[in-house]
């Protein structure tokens, strides 16, 4: 089978610098090694193909054959096509191996202790615009792996006691000899943990853990927004072999509102208006967070109009001043009019079209714009 491309195992360009290589291949290591997929032969094969690229590209001299003649360069049964690499005691491999996965991993020559953080979690919460503006407690319920209390996290059945793996004697890591290179690698028998359940826990089935309900209460601070996060230190799933427990973060979902849309630390509402009301002005109650309030409407007011009512939005949860609300006058058409009331209204449109266009502005600028684009065009 041919080999893929190094450049392209680790997703870089050909001209990637040492930083870029390095990067890459932690990234892809974190991914892929053994330890984190168990049993996961096509994670592993993707883990050596990742560490064999990383081998050739951190080294000058290999890349630069690489980069020459590909693989047939650095493969190591071309004939002078390593000439480069004797010299691996200073600068190779092992150095490499140890220093990238000496970050992830603790150390590429320490036992490989098996102790693990546990996963974080995550929680979607719906909240009403009113309970997240004004603060909420919530009850919430969820799963997770929690420590398994008849064995006490360890996994193996109680009044037994893992022992030291034979394969690795313990370590956790065995050693084996790949052409020019002595690679240290996880133990395939204990997974890098060093021992061995025997008797696994009835309860957890050598796990350590088990799923669990659990319900908690949880404090919404007030302002919060869609989007925003609670975090609930050490309420994850437990760790593995006594590791910490992970985070519980809570994300918020405010859900839609029937009178007002939100932006930010302002409010948004319609406000429904007469026309007679809106033609010669008058006072409409509008509804806010705190109750309603008086707004004032000047004569000749015309639909979509916004007023501002400084201070009645939200305090965001972050601080800040208090936003502000806007409301919109939509002008509502009479609906169901009796005959008296058709008539009393054409009475009104003929006097309205007796005074000319003084009483309808927008009506003579837009037949004003009407006449001057037909004139524009040769019929």
């Amino acid at each position: 089978m041919s080999k893929r491309d190094y450049y392209e195992v680790l997703g870089v360009q050909k001209g990637a610098t040492d930083d870029e290589l390095k990067k890459a291949y932690r990234r892809l290591a974190m991914k892929h090694h053994p330890d984190r997929n168990p049993d996961d032969e096509d994670a592993e094969v993707k883990f050596k193909e990742a560490k064999e690229a990383y081998e050739i590209l951190s080294d000058s001299q290999k890349r630069a054959a690489y980069d020459q003649f590909g693989h047939a360069g650095v493969d190591n049964s071309a004939a002078g096509g390593m000439g480069g690499m004797g010299g691996m005691g200073g600068g190779g491999f092992g150095d490499i191996f140890g220093d990238v996965f000496g970050d992830i991993f603790g150390g590429g020559r320490q036992r490989q202790s098996g102790v693990y953080r546990g996963a974080d979690l995550r929680y979607d919460l719906a909240l009403a615009l009113e309970e997240a503006v004004r603060g909420h407690s919530a009850n919430i319920k969820f799963s997770s792996l929690k420590s398994c209390e008849t064995c006490g996290g360890d996994g193996a059945k109680p009044g037994t006691e893992r022992k030291n793996c034979e394969t690795c004697g313990g370590v956790g890591q065995v050693r084996r000899q790949q052409g020019f290179f002595s690679v240290q690698q996880t133990c395939p028998a204990c997974r890098g943990e060093g021992r061995i359940i025997e008797e696994p826990c009835t309860d957890c089935h050598g796990q350590g853990r088990v799923e669990q309900s659990r319900t908690l209460a949880v404090k919404v601070p007030a302002g919060v927004d869609t989007g925003d996060r609670i975090r609930l230190s050490g309420e994850g799933e437990a760790g593995h072999n006594g590791g910490p427990p992970g985070d519980l973060y809570v994300e918020i979902r405010v859900q839609p509102h029937k009178v007002f849309e939100r932006d930010g630390a302002n409010l948004s509402c319609a406000v429904p208006l007469s026309f007679v009301t809106a033609a010669i002005g008058g006072d409409v109650n509008v509804p806010t967070l705190e109750g309603e309030v008086n707004l004032k409407i000047p004569a000749s007011t015309q639909s979509g109009r916004v007023f501002r009512l400084r201070g009645k939005g939200i305090k965001p949860v972050r601080g800040g001043g208090v936003g502000d609300l806007y409301c919109r006058v939509d002008i509502e058409t009479p609906t169901n009019l009796t005959s008296e009331q058709k008539e009393l209204l054409r009475n009104f449109e003929t006097s309205i079209e007796s005074g000319g266009e003084k009483h309808s502005p927008k009506l003579r600028s837009w037949k004003d714009s009407v006449k001057a684009f037909f004139d524009g065009i040769d019929i």
